[in-house]
């Protein structure tokens, strides 16, 4: 199943399984950081930046981590000033971009390396989403995701991504060099490649069923009348858009954690 991939053995070996130990769901975005821990909810939303000797700069360009020392560092002081020390973690739940490269994937377990996890869990975004605003994801659905910095859109079905496009181009480009009307001309172009692909017809019925909405574009209701207008559908937003990605990596930790012997491809 696309959309899920596991690293086992982070410093396993000086971590020890135990009742006690969590799970941890994480959202390191161009713009913002989130952290999720289930049964307690959101425990860090802050700017994702970090401080050097050359002044505040961001670890993270487009969806994709450039400075895997600098995320360490800004994510090391993000948490430790929640949790104490290192915490015990069974598992750490990354989102990530869709077409996420395996160097990029790489990169990000290295930046959550100090926390010591059992294994690290890598979801695409897009899914993430779908399971947070709890959608039936075996009918094909068409998530359309509007960040700061990316744009994406992904066909899924039955349970997995079938086809997926991206764009870097996002809400933070608006009022700079883009309109509202080129960021959804995006959005339509995208979805006119995958219509063209031999996924066609299950786009046709994820366009009828409404594409569900996601990021900071969502809560843009300029943005999603312009989506329904191009698209010819009702685009849907989902519930609390930006942080419904991270809800769904937090309740796949949260089951992976309930039953390791879970099968994740």
């Amino acid at each position: 199943m696309r959309g899920l991939r596991r690293a086992e053995g982070v410093r396993a070996g000086s971590r020890p399984w135990s009742r006690l130990s969590t799970a941890l769901a994480l959202d390191v975005g161009s713009m913002r950081t989130r952290a999720w821990v289930p049964d307690r909810g959101l425990i860090v939303d802050a700017p994702t930046t970090t401080q050097s000797h050359a002044g505040v700069s961001g670890p993270v360009t487009r969806g994709k981590i450039t400075d895997v020392a600098g995320a360490s560092r800004m994510l090391q002081q993000l948490l430790i000033g929640r949790f104490g020390r290192f915490p015990q973690l069974e598992y750490v739940v990354a989102t990530t971009p869709v077409l996420y490269r395996e160097s990029d994937r790489i990169d990000l377990r290295a930046a959550v390396e100090f926390l010591q996890p059992c294994a690290v869990i890598t979801i695409d975004g897009v899914k993430a989403a779908a399971i947070g605003a709890k959608i039936d994801l075996i009918r094909p659905l068409l998530v359309i995701d509007l960040g700061a910095r990316l744009s994406e859109i992904a066909l899924l079905a039955n349970g997995s991504v079938i086809d997926a496009r991206r764009v870097s181009y996002g809400t933070a480009d608006l009022g700079q060099s883009g309109t509202v009307d080129s960021l959804v001309e995006h959005v339509r172009g995208m979805v006119t490649g995958l219509l063209r692909q031999d996924c066609g017809p299950l786009v046709v019925d994820a366009l009828d069923r409404g594409p569900l909405v996601v990021g900071g574009g969502a809560a843009r209701p300029a943005i999603t009348y312009q989506l329904s207008k191009q698209l010819s559908c009702i685009a849907q937003p989902a519930p609390a858009a930006y942080t419904v990605a991270l809800r769904g990596a937090s309740a796949v930790a949260d089951a992976v954690r309930r039953h390791p012997g879970l099968p994740l491809s």
